[in-house]
């Protein structure tokens, strides 16, 4: 932080009382930076696949995620907004030392796990432009965007590159020009269809994991108590304008995944491509708007949506660290004041670099990290379920049935997923 702020001068809060009237787009708050992190590399990665491998097949999963996704972030935003902290310091406070712990490393191993995978896929479509080894590139990257994060404020950062994520508008685009079966679109929407196989259910696993990630989580709660002096906005109006601004976040996070399952099923599926295995390939669903610009415009989409989604990767670990351990912490303090935070934003990167070593499949290691989000989100859920439930922490502010309901049983079937493909053929 620069200095320190009064409550007045929080830039989330005050501004965003109101959902409704003009200048809203001036108003929004954390949720739209959260849904535009939702389409990380990991994201397009794993749509793609998806869209690929199964067709129309799977779109239904899309409009099934969307209200789970956005009552996992209600909540926790809900809980920031009522405690005015974010959400490990509550579970140090309300819950053992043994949640705690586990709370902190599954968000660790996932986030790290993560931003391996960004970077990758980030070099990688540096690579096909120009040609230089894969790992000097992760490195680079890596270093570029560490460095970034600790010497610019993240609220200007992030203010640059969401325009980058505008990028992922070219899916949109696709869908009113491609050659796409609508009927089978609408059938793929309506009809509750998957393969009793284990590449079936790994699909779904994968694409819950990267679209319902614990990442999101951990941000949407310290975004919404960010600045230095918070003063808890609990009001009807705030209340309502946090869901406008997280439904917001979540339906463009969702509407985008669509877009790309459908794009790649009508350029890829139809022509017989399943198995995406390079950036290029990816690219190839967005050839009928862009043509020969269509790796240009994949590339701008993936280094976009890395560069916003490292960030809050890294700093979602860090937050999630310094809570626990008590240490100073906040993307908008110089690092001079939150020495330990920026540390474990580099060891976090160093880490993820390491990892990079084992020399997976860029595109691979994509849907690896989306995985192991599908296996760690449950569990990490039932946490948050069960605070958002406490009246003692929240009083009149807890959960109400339609929050408890959905965040309950979006954690059972998430955790249900992983069981049934031990059984699967």
């Amino acid at each position: 932080m620069k200095g320190k702020k009064s409550p007045k001068q929080n830039r989330h809060h005050p501004i965003r009382k109101n959902i409704m009237g003009r200048g809203y787009f001036k108003r929004i708050g954390p949720g739209i930076v959260t849904g535009a992190a939702d389409d990380d590399p990991s994201g397009i990665g794993t749509y793609s696949q998806a869209g690929a491998t199964s067709g129309y097949r799977l779109l239904w999963v899309a409009p099934i995620l969307l209200p789970f996704a956005f009552a996992i972030q209600e909540t926790c935003a809900r809980i920031a907004l009522v405690t005015g902290e974010g959400l490990v310091r509550v579970i140090k406070r309300r819950l053992p030392s043994g949640v705690l712990y586990l709370t902190v490393f599954l968000v660790a191993l996932a986030n790290t796990v993560n931003i391996a995978a960004d970077l990758s896929s980030m070099a990688a479509v540096v690579r096909m432009f120009v040609s230089v080894p894969q790992l000097p590139t992760v490195f680079v990257i890596a270093l570029l965007v560490a460095v970034a994060e600790i010497v610019i404020p993240y609220h200007q950062y992030a203010r640059v590159l969401r325009w980058l994520c505008l990028s992922l508008l070219s899916y949109v685009a696709v869908l009113m020009v491609a050659n796409i079966n609508w009927n089978e679109v609408g059938t793929g929407l309506r009809t509750l269809s998957f393969h009793w196989t284990r590449s079936d259910i790994a699909t779904l696993i994968a694409l819950a994991g990267t679209t319902i990630s614990p990442y999101l989580f951990f941000w949407q709660a310290v975004e919404e108590v960010e600045e230095a002096g918070f003063t808890p906005d609990i009001s009807n109006s705030h209340l309502r304008a946090m869901r406008g601004d997280v439904f917001a976040g979540m339906f463009s996070g969702v509407f985008v995944m669509f877009a790309i399952m459908t794009t790649t099923a009508a350029a890829l599926h139809s022509s017989a491509i399943t198995n995406i295995s390079s950036p290029e390939q990816a690219a190839l669903a967005l050839k009928p708007i862009a043509g020969n610009f269509a790796s240009g415009l994949f590339a701008l989409g993936i280094l976009g949506t890395g560069l916003l989604a490292v960030p809050v990767l890294a700093g979602s670990t860090a937050y999630a660290v310094s809570e626990a351990m008590g240490w100073k912490e906040g993307l908008e303090r110089k690092p001079s004041k939150a020495k330990q935070f920026y540390a474990t934003i580099a060891a976090s990167m160093v880490v993820a670099i390491a990892l990079n070593f084992l020399g997976i499949n860029p595109m691979r290691s994509l849907i690896v990290a989306a995985l192991l989000n599908g296996i760690t989100a449950p569990v990490l859920m039932m946490i948050i379920w069960w605070l958002a439930r406490d009246k003692k922490l929240l009083g009149k502010w807890a959960s109400p049935w339609w929050s408890s309901l959905l965040v309950g049983l979006g954690a059972i079937v998430m955790a249900s997923l992983p069981i049934l493909w031990l059984f699967a053929p």
